[in-house]
């Protein structure tokens, strides 16, 4: 085996690439930690994979996310620094939204900036991502109370790239009834972009279904909002539930499905809106199989996020290819990948654009959203992960680069 993949918080979007690098690439093992206790897996993982990695003489590259104390590992395993090192970026810890800045633990950054200095490449989901690192390394830095080393942006920066994560699209047309996906496309759409905004003109290739407003028996259903996200408090659940409560106060007609992982620490405010809510809830909680949480999203309308923390948002695309017209915030990733259309600026927007979609639910089922989800497809991404894994001609591009 060429190419050594380790993850050390092996769920979610983590567990999708590996597991998309296994079954694509050739010549792939893998050694992963479950994701449990990230903080741990953080902290501890170089010594786990110290002693569960065999050392062998046919690895040629080392794929690993930024989870992952690469320098560590390194250190304690010097076979390994022959490698191409391959550091992959889902996120990073400068700009993790804490609530004071004595609140952020300094050495998940430090660890991750020691990463990039001993990988090779250095890969980001998003440019947003690959930013917001190495333009907060500078002040980061800063918190040390003396003898600051200087200028490690730079060192850092010749060896990165964005390369978006990419997501094996399913066909999903068996996932909903046959009435539920016919695409709407004759005629004008009516408008739904706020005051101000330009549609996107994009002509796009794998786009969504869109629904009819009625369900099989002809009856307008209830506009039905998704939220797809870690139950945690970087996804900022408080303001999702806040606004839909908002909705409720004023006697809109909506369903609600809340899916997404929860882990060990779940938010206080999940089962205060579960009690709530019950009257609008049609699904609560992660979905036992893939199969039945791409159903639920292609029963959904609306999908949202109110993420203070997000680099990429592989289920936002994902309810996007099942269907669903996007709401995201006018920050972080979100830009990079959504038209202004889709995008709000305030809890106020949010709560007036779901108020205005509850009105009327059949315009955004006949919205055909413009999002160009092929672009962050395997089929489209696949050759470059393949050649970033490729171990010497990558090589000599990036000392080409470099130098």
């Amino acid at each position: 085996m060429s190419v050594l993949l380790l993850e050390a918080f092996c769920g979610g979007s983590h567990k999708q690439l590996v597991d998309l690098l296994k079954e694509s690439v050739e010549d792939c093992v893998s050694f992963t930690l479950p994701a449990k206790k990230w903080h741990w897996r953080a902290r501890t993982s170089a010594l786990y994979f110290m002693q569960a990695v065999p050392a062998s003489s046919s690895y040629r590259v080392l794929f690993t996310s930024s989870v992952l104390s690469l320098a560590e590992l390194v250190a304690l395993r010097p076979d390994l620094a022959r490698l191409k090192k391959v550091l992959y970026f889902h996120e990073n810890q400068l700009v993790y939204p804490v609530r004071k800045s004595q609140e952020r633990d300094f050495q998940y950054g430090y660890n991750q900036i020691l990463s990039c200095l001993v990988a090779d490449v250095v890969v980001f989901n998003s440019s947003f991502n690959m930013e917001s690192f190495l333009s907060s390394i500078s002040t980061f830095m800063k918190t040390m109370p003396d003898h600051r080393p200087k200028d490690l942006d730079q060192l850092i920066r010749p060896k990165c790239r964005v390369l978006h994560f990419p997501i094996r699209f399913p066909d999903v047309t068996r996932s909903v009834p046959i009435s539920l996906t016919t695409k709407i496309v004759a005629g004008p759409q009516q408008s739904l972009e706020p005051a101000n905004v330009t549609p996107c003109q994009n002509t796009l290739q794998n786009q969504p279904v869109s629904r009819p407003c009625g369900d099989e028996r002809g009856n307008l259903r209830p506009l039905h909002i998704v939220w797809p996200h870690r139950w945690e408090h970087d996804k900022d659940p408080q303001l999702f539930f806040q606004t839909l409560l908002k909705l409720k106060e004023r006697q809109l007609s909506f369903e609600v499905s809340v899916l997404g992982e929860t882990f060990a620490d779940v938010p206080d405010i999940f089962s205060e809106a579960k009690e709530q809510l019950v009257d609008h809830i049609q699904h609560w909680g992660f979905m036992p199989s893939k199969e039945d949480y791409l159903k639920a999203l292609c029963q959904a309308d609306v999908v949202v996020s109110t993420a203070k923390h997000e680099f990429f948002g592989v289920a936002m695309l994902e309810a996007v290819h099942c269907g669903c017209y996007p709401l995201c915030p006018r920050a972080l990733v979100y830009p990079e990948i959504f038209p202004a259309t889709y995008l709000y600026s305030t809890p106020e927007q949010l709560c007036k654009r779901l108020q205005d979609f509850c009105k009327r639910p059949q315009l955004v089922r006949q919205h055909v959203t413009q999002v160009n989800i092929s672009a962050f497809s395997w089929n489209t991404l696949g050759d470059s992960f393949r050649a970033l894994l490729g171990a010497e001609s990558d090589r000599k591009l990036t000392e080409e680069h470099m130098s």
